[in-house]
């Protein structure tokens, strides 16, 4: 049965303790789910959780730590849902504005409250998520229904009182960062100083004060005088984790600046220049679309870079901008295939790449409801699936291959049965530990390590 557009999960984003765990859908929806922080016996499987919005399925993640790391179990259940953009129309350029969830994240946790940004492709949001077990009774200018009441008839002072309530927690906007991108926003990111964060769209990047909602100031700014010049759009920004004037942002010519703020007010210009130099051997027709970058993530601690093309996952050294220092095969097979990858459109689609909580793991998505694991320091790697169909709670995650001609093996997948439609574009690891939430079309799933 086919999903509703609305439901399609469009982003996946772990708070900083990993506590909390943020989907957006193409429907400007945001679902959180908390852990429970209650520990499972052996006997106890773990709940399948179904929501109207999401299905939520936990299953077991082979493991690359070491066996004797302590487990600690808990579900995530839905913890809060909330319409965060609503479809708009652009009457001036006569357009319609989608509601779809681009990008969330989170801000590091001050108080009780949590707080993230969500955006779809014009309107950035600040929200405030916190929870109320308490009601205030015995107002002195107002009757129990909250009305006002004549002050002649109020003859005696009463005290406030605290009664409590059912727990609920509710999503407010604290501020809306608007009108300030003409193309699509494709990246957020909070800055390391955590006052402000930046917004890039196909051809400009913004930096945002959290406290001011009505301007922003332009850092980069890539549009031709004469739009007919343009050879490359930005793909996808972030801020490293923790110098607060450096930044990153790739295009779509498979390039990646870095950039300093401390050097000049435009940064135009960059800092450092990472870029693989193509072999001739491998031109073709489909060379220039394979290889525009699709998502960068700085690692944890900030020495590496990791990029996403379309057919591999790169890491960088921040000290080496000539070519990358690792580079793992994500699906090489569907080389053959690029023809009719870009008759269907596919060839454009835009994967996201993440590290685990040690940068020791990369994680990304294919097709066929595959993603792929790659191990650092063992070079191995693992294909994995996310399935209703051949999952079980509990169940262990069998590893999968994809044949390319000749014989195929019983426990083989051919190249040519793949279904395209099954796309794994959005990931998200735990911070500190081994769960990984992996949104495969309008479900998500969310895997942890084998407990002993």
């Amino acid at each position: 049965m086919k999903p509703f557009t609305a439901d399609i999960i469009s982003t996946v984003e772990f708070n900083h303790t990993g506590e909390l765990l943020a989907t957006g859908d193409k429907g400007g929806r945001v679902v959180i789910f908390q852990r429970e922080q209650e520990v499972c016996t052996e006997e106890q499987a773990p709940a399948v959780v179904l929501g109207s919005v999401l299905q939520v399925l936990k299953f077991n993640l082979p493991s690359f730590q070491s066996k004797n790391q302590v487990h600690r179990r808990g579900e995530y259940n839905v913890y809060s849902t909330f319409q965060s953009h609503e479809p708009e129309f652009d009457y001036l350029k006569s357009l319609e504005i989608e509601e779809k969830i681009n990008k969330i994240r989170w801000l590091p946790q001050q108080n009780a409250a949590y707080f993230l940004l969500s955006t779809n492709d014009k309107t950035v949001k600040l929200w405030k998520v916190s929870e109320r077990d308490k009601r205030p009774e015995g107002y002195n200018l107002k009757d129990e229904e909250g009305r006002l009441r004549d002050p002649a008839t109020i003859t005696t002072l009463r005290v406030p009182v605290l009664r409590p309530m059912d727990l609920m927690v509710e999503a407010t906007p604290r501020r809306v960062f608007a009108n300030a991108h003409t193309y699509h926003i494709n990246s957020i990111s909070v800055n390391s100083d955590y006052e402000t964060y930046m917004s890039a769209d196909d051809l400009r990047i913004n930096l945002w004060n959290f406290e001011i909602t009505n301007q922003s100031f332009n850092i980069v700014d890539i549009k031709p005088a004469n739009m007919e010049e343009l050879t490359e759009v930005i793909t996808a920004a972030e801020f490293h984790p923790h110098h607060c004037n450096t930044f990153v942002y790739s295009s779509s010519k498979g390039t990646i600046r870095l950039c300093d703020m401390r050097a000049s007010a435009l940064c135009d210009r960059h800092t450092k220049f990472f870029e693989e130099p193509e072999d001739p051997s491998n031109r073709s027709f489909f060379s220039e679309i394979i290889s525009s970058i699709s998502d960068v993530k700085f690692s944890h601690s900030g020495r590496y870079i990791m990029t996403r093309d379309y057919l591999t996952v790169k890491v960088w050294d921040l000290n080496m901008e000539n070519r990358p220092i690792e580079t793992y095969q994500v699906h090489d097979y569907l080389r053959s295939k690029l023809c009719s990858l870009y008759e269907n459109d596919c060839i454009f689609d835009k994967f996201e790449c993440v590290w685990n909580g040690s940068d020791s793991v990369i994680m990304t998505g294919s097709y066929n409801n595959f993603f792929r694991m790659f191990d650092r320091n063992t070079k191995r790697d693992v294909t994995l699936e996310a399935s209703r169909e051949n999952s079980k709670p509990r169940a262990i995650l069998k590893p999968r291959k994809v044949c390319v001609g000749g014989k195929r093996r019983k426990d083989e997948i051919s190249v040519d049965s793949l279904d395209f439609s099954k796309k794994i574009l959005h990931t998200a690891w735990h911070p500190s530990e081994n769960i990984i939430a992996v949104a495969a079309t309008n479900n998500l799933y969310i895997f942890q390590d084998k407990v002993n």
